[in-house]
């Protein structure tokens, strides 16, 4: 397969198109969805509308609907806030961090009915403008601000987008299945949703 050579997005709006196009296709490469994200430069000026944020917990802000292939979501993280250890429902999930900093902390799936502490594979941080790919074949992921001075803004983009995902604890390896809500959906704030549990990152 010919691989195109990608065309920096000059703005946010480019970047959606951008991606629109490339999902146009069933044949999803990975690098060049990587590519395309990562050769954005970050202006907040472009994404503020959709930058919401939530005293208590890191928000999910939907941005565009790709077409119904894939979900593109800000979500901001306050000082400290964090998700629980997740997965991503078979999707292809790809994380670009608009401002600041944030860390990732990759587990491998829990053994069978195994009770105990889940086994943790790697640990890195995130940086600004980098983009980070995850699905589960590669593992469960946690991903968390943790600084107490700074927020943290980050893309992402599921594909296909999915409703519900497990959480897991780590000091046990039990899961829950949790529904995804958002907390604002192309910029206007979706009050109805707030009740429901949302972990997933």
């Amino acid at each position: 397969m010919e691989q195109t050579d990608v065309v920096k997005p000059e703005s946010l709006e480019d970047l959606i198109k951008a991606l629109q196009t490339i999902f146009e296709s069933d044949c999803i490469n990975v690098e060049e969805v990587q590519n395309v994200m990562e050769s954005y430069e970050s202006k907040p000026q472009e994404w503020a509308q959709y930058a919401k944020f939530d005293q208590y917990r890191y928000t999910r802000n939907l941005v565009d609907k790709g077409n119904g292939k894939f979900n593109l979501i800000i979500l901001c993280w306050g000082e400290g806030h964090g998700s629980s250890i997740h997965d991503h429902t078979d999707s292809h999930c790809f994380m670009k961090l608009l401002q600041g900093q944030l860390k990732e902390t990759l587990f491998d799936w829990p053994q069978g009915e195994s009770q105990g502490n889940m086994v943790q594979k790697s640990q890195r941080i995130l940086q600004e403008n980098k983009v980070a790919y995850i699905n589960d074949s590669i593992g469960l992921h946690r991903v968390e601000n943790v600084s107490h001075t700074e927020c943290a803004v980050s893309l992402h983009l599921y594909s296909p987008p999915f409703q519900t995902c497990q959480t897991f604890d780590q000091r046990t390896g039990h899961r829950n299945t949790v529904k995804m809500t958002f907390w604002s959906k192309y910029g206007e704030r979706s009050p109805f949703e707030t009740t429901i549990s949302q972990e997933n990152n």
